[in-house]
């Protein structure tokens, strides 16, 4: 089944790879969607996959990068697009 998921990242996630990461990990599981830095500080990942993958890709971000430190994580369900477009830094 596919799931689509927008997360919100707080903690230190600016400045170290976190969006890199973020991208790699999209790119192994097969998740579509993009990650960018807003200015609050946090980073925000729109994600969108097979449940499985997605919760794979979820574990990943939840941790980060050497480097991060992961604070919170809010998590929004959302509609899937079923588009296959990629997984895009913004």
């Amino acid at each position: 089944m596919r799931l689509a998921r927008r997360y919100f990242i707080g903690g230190r996630v600016q400045g170290i790879g976190f969006r890199f990461f973020t991208q790699a990990a999209a790119v192994r599981e097969g998740v579509y969607g993009w990650v960018r830095n807003i200015p609050d500080g946090r980073v925000e990942v729109e994600a969108e996959g097979e449940a499985e993958a997605l919760e794979r890709f979820e574990r990943q971000i939840r941790h980060g990068p050497a480097g991060a430190r992961v604070e919170r994580v809010d998590v929004i369900e959302a509609a899937p697009s079923h588009r296959n477009l990629g997984f895009h830094i913004r």
